[in-house]
């Protein structure tokens, strides 16, 4: 379905998001909104142990409640190819057998689905399954097991790490974070439906119906193009719809074992532990520096959590080769297995984390070294290629990022003491951080259909999970074909269109933008063959000769010697005119290196008798390349800000150690930041194209709003304070010493 059709009354549609009609009327539809004739309604039922394996499962109360139709256990179900054995688990990526282990792993693993008529039916039937358990020793306290996890012997290093230790100046601190759950506002939800016997339907919240194509196909042993996959709309991811969960396998073998189309849709509670989670880390910095404040050398070390049944490793000191200049370096890290569900990417995984130690570490550096703050982060940037793989930047505008945040922010304001700024019982304090990513790029195909009143629909299977792709690609086709934007309509969110990446990892508009110039250039070419039975100044025409109008295509000569659509709809006997094509990286990224960069300015206010810490201004400065939808990029950078901030002060998914259970399932405990928390953020971009990354310049934005900003917060907060905190959330009790 197009985002945008002009079923609506509206005889001009107003300028903004392609989408946005359809999501303001109720026209365009999440995944739990869709209808499949005879569907019936699944609901999970959760393990009540931690660890250890099922003893027995009793369904017969939950079978005489009227309306259920099905309930599926490790005992009752039908077999699943992809888990017919220990190799092809494995190589499914898979790492939770869904219903083919008596085996528990953590604390609200699946262990039954009930079918029902209804979803009242479903719940209620739920509630009466009694399960016994063989229960076994767990582990869910990330404090306490990170402590006895040794880190990886083999690390990453360059220079020597021994020369550290003759640095005259040497931060050494460690550093932890709380485990923080996405919490979209939309919960995840899937309709199954087998429409044959080897053919299948998905509506699913995914951030990638590719991945969830590939993904089922490997599980089910039937082939891609049998499964159509459809996530028009997501009510926000923020990665964790990344990946295929236990929920949709669920949907899936019930649709299978019912033959009908089943709806399984998480409650709030299960959504704490079923889609992944950003998980709990430990840091170590020692960083050194000459008098003058040139790094000398860093040493990282990091742990973070997962789970038992699946190794996830986030990452997080890879950012510690990225940004800085570090002649001598090592990073080491290690995964900590708890009875825990498996963690997954968080917006700017493992990066975000990796950088609050290493940006509040230099930060600390600053102070001993009576150096701004914001020069010592210039003296030290590694501007001229990338410190890992030696290749030049593309393009790299940190340093300009910095100037005009510090610029933005008053800088000039801030006291280089703490305590300094006072207003009766608030202290106020400025802090700054800096971050990055690397621009990525992924293969990307999209498809157009032109009609012959000059009408085109732009096609791709990726869905725009609030990001603004759509309005993204109507921009470029509009600036490639000169086509008006209110002819251009945009379809998206279906595996049966051209293939796509997965929407994430700041790589979305980076990969389908050279698509949608790839597929504008296509259609010029395919019009002008056209054209040539009518002109022949159209023959050997090259993209760049043709020019579109509303009305027909040009040539770029003196007269233009156009000719209009209809004429040639009309000489060739045309219903509709389709065209695809491909794009991707290639040579270019053994050449260069490509990065997105943000820097981050803050003034907080810290309440010396409650410890209340209120952020009065926030700055985020983005170097993106080319910025395609102005509007779309500031909504992304401050949307992202706004998680940092929860990350500073509020997010954490905390653990009780005795029952191995979360404490607090819903969003009346766990606290995030809302428009309360957070000021007006002010955004600018540096807006240089970037020539080598793609087609139009433009870089990802998504990861770089948060990637720092905790950093930035808890540097204001010392600045203000004279206490320096490094144990994410900082709550009021933190900042009071409590």
């Amino acid at each position: 379905m197009a985002f945008f059709d002009e079923s609506f009354s509206l005889l001009t549609p107003p300028e903004g998001r392609v989408e946005a009609l359809a999501k303001v009327t109720g026209k365009g539809k999440y995944a739990a909104e869709y209808v499949a004739e005879h569907m019936c309604y699944a609901v999970l039922v959760d393990s009540a142990v931690a660890a250890g394996a099922i003893q027995n499962i009793n369904i017969n109360k939950a079978a005489q409640v009227a309306g259920v139709i099905q309930i599926i256990t490790h005992q009752q179900k039908q077999l699943v190819p992809g888990f017919s054995d220990e190799s092809k688990i494995k190589d499914s990526r898979f790492g939770l057998p869904l219903f083919h282990t008596d085996k528990i792993y953590f604390k609200g693993q699946p262990i039954a689905a009930v079918v029902a008529e209804t979803l009242e039916d479903a719940i209620y039937a739920a509630s009466l399954i009694e399960a016994t358990y063989t229960p076994d020793n767990f582990v869910v306290d990330f404090e306490e097991a990170h402590t006895k996890q040794s880190l990886a012997e083999a690390g990453k290093e360059r220079g020597s790490i021994n020369a550290l230790n003759k640095a005259p100046y040497i931060v050494e601190s460690e550093y932890t974070i709380a485990a923080e759950i996405h919490n979209p506002m939309e919960m995840h939800a899937t309709i199954a439906e087998w429409t044959a016997t080897d053919q299948l339907k998905l509506y699913d919240k995914t951030q990638g119906v590719n991945n969830v194509q590939r993904t089922v196909s490997k599980l089910f042993e039937i082939p891609e193009k049998n499964i159509e996959v459809i996530s028009e709309f997501m009510g926000g991811g923020f990665g964790s719809g990344l990946r295929v969960w236990p929920h949709v396998l669920a949907a899936i073998m019930a649709a299978k074992q019912v033959k009908r189309p089943v709806k399984l849709m998480l409650s709030r509670p299960q959504m704490f532990y079923s889609v992944g989670y950003r998980p709990a880390s430990w840091q170590k910095i020692k960083l050194g520096a000459d008098k003058d404040g040139k790094f000398i050398g860093i040493l990282h070390q990091a742990k973070n959590g997962s789970s038992v049944y699946e190794s996830f490793s986030e990452g997080i000191t890879r950012v510690t080769r990225l940004i800085y200049h570090f002649p001598n370096l090592k990073t080491e890290s290690a995964v900590v297995p708890l009875n825990l569900s498996t963690p997954t990417w968080m917006r700017g995984p493992g990066d975000c984390t990796g950088d609050f130690a290493i940006e509040s570490a230099i930060d600390d550096l600053s102070y001993q070294l009576n150096i701004d703050p914001v020069q010592l982060r210039l003296k030290n940037l590694a501007l001229d290629k990338h410190p890992d793989s030696g290749l030049p930047w593309s393009t790299n505008f940190i340093n300009e990022c910095i100037e005009k945040g510090a610029a933005i922010i008053n800088w000039q304001d801030r006291k280089p003491k703490p305590l300094q700024l006072t207003d009766g019982d608030w202290h106020k304090g400025y802090g700054m951080a800096v971050g990055m990513w690397n621009a990525g790029r992924n293969n990307a195909s999209a498809g157009i259909e032109m009609q012959k009143d000059g009408t085109i629909t732009l096609q791709t299977a990726m869905t725009d999970i609030g990001t603004g792709t759509g309005t993204g690609m109507q921009n470029i086709a509009h600036e490639v074909t000169g086509i008006s934007k209110s002819k251009i309509k945009i379809e998206l969110g279906n595996s049966n269109l051209p293939p796509a990446p997965s929407q994430g990892g700041s790589t979305g508009l980076s990969s389908v933008s050279g698509a949608v110039v790839a597929v504008c250039n296509a259609l010029k070419l395919k019009l002008a063959a056209y054209a040539v039975t009518i002109n022949n100044v159209y023959k050997n025409s090259t993209p760049n000769d043709i020019l579109f109008s509303d009305k027909g295509i040009s040539y770029k000569t003196p007269g233009n010697q156009p000719i209009s659509y209809s004429q040639l709809w009309d000489k060739h006997q045309l219903t509709t005119i389709a065209v695809e094509a491909s794009s991707g990286p290639g040579e270019e990224r053994k050449q260069y290196a490509f990065c997105s960069s943000a820097a981050h300015f803050c003034r907080v206010r810290v309440h010396s008798k409650t410890g209340k810490v209120k952020i009065e201004k926030l700055v985020c400065v983005a170097d993106g390349g080319k910025i395609v939808n102005e509007k779309a990029a500031a909504n992304q950078m401050s949307g992202a800000a706004v998680g940092g901030i929860g990350m500073a002060l509020m997010e954490e998914q905390l653990a009780d150690a005795k029952l191995g259970s979360l404490v607090g399932n819903d969003l009346a405990g766990y606290h995030f930041a809302v428009n309360a928390d957070a000021p007006i953020i002010d955004v600018a971009f540096i807006n240089k194209p970037d020539p080598h990354i793609n087609p139009t310049g433009a870089k990802g934005l998504g990861e770089v709003g948060i990637i720092g900003t905790a950093a930035a917060i808890a540097n204001a907060i010392y600045n203000a304070t004279g206490k320096r905190l490094k144990d994410l959330p900082i709550t009021p009790d933190k900042v009071l010493g409590l």
